[in-house]
């Protein structure tokens, strides 16, 4: 879904728009990552963060929200093995959701675990290393935008950039068909799919290299 554009800065009495921010009133639309190099460079320059590593890998594997999963407990995933799932409700259409844990989730997970040996299943599993409390999907916006800009990677990206990036990579990496990610993302129609995903000009721009 498109984001509402930042807000502009206050310069001598006068609106000015930040660089790379969008024209007042305008919006753009958060960015998946589209190359598994780029998610290989993310998941190096996080490799000594326990938890930013753990965020970054959950979001790309389990195609949840911000919202939802910053609200993931210890108690949620400390006892659960590859294959295994828990359930979350999700916050924009109040349904339960369950999620199932794949390897790279499993292997996040143990060393963000093995890192807060004292936490307990109440506790949230993102917290912020500040206050202690769970982290905000603002934050996470901004942890996200960093580390794309920290790759030199060009375009607009954040939270929601991790549950794009699972369904690009469904679809393009590992062939999952359009109409089983409408049903993934509840959406009506494959246009509006293909859109959510970013990936209907690359998909446009592929025809036009075939030869026949």
């Amino acid at each position: 879904m498109p984001t509402k554009c930042e807000k502009s800065e206050i310069v001598g009495g006068k609106h000015t728009q930040s660089r790379n921010h969008p024209q007042l009133g305008s919006s753009i639309r958060v960015e998946p990552i589209r190359k598994t190099r780029d998610v290989a460079l993310i998941k190096k320059l996080l490799a000594d963060r326990p938890r930013d590593l753990c965020i970054f890998v959950s979001g790309i594997n389990t195609n949840l929200r911000g919202g939802d999963l910053l609200k993931i407990t210890v108690g949620d995933v400390r006892h659960l093995g590859v294959g295994e799932s828990f359930v979350v409700r999700e916050e924009k259409t109040g349904k339960l959701r369950r999620v199932t844990i794949n390897a790279a989730v499993y292997a996040a997970v143990g060393r963000l675990l093995a890192s807060r040996p004292d936490a307990r299943d109440d506790a949230y599993l993102f917290v912020s290393k500040k206050s202690g409390d769970r982290l905000t999907v603002s934050s996470l916006n901004k942890m996200v935008k960093g580390w794309c800009r920290q790759i030199n990677l060009p375009g607009n990206y954040g939270s929601h950039t991790l549950r794009k990036t699972w369904g690009y990579m469904m679809r393009t990496q590992h062939g999952v068909d359009i109409p089983t990610l409408m049903t993934v993302f509840n959406h009506a129609t494959q246009r509006q799919t293909l859109a959510y995903l970013g990936i209907q000009e690359s998909d446009i721009q592929e025809c036009y290299l075939k030869e026949i």
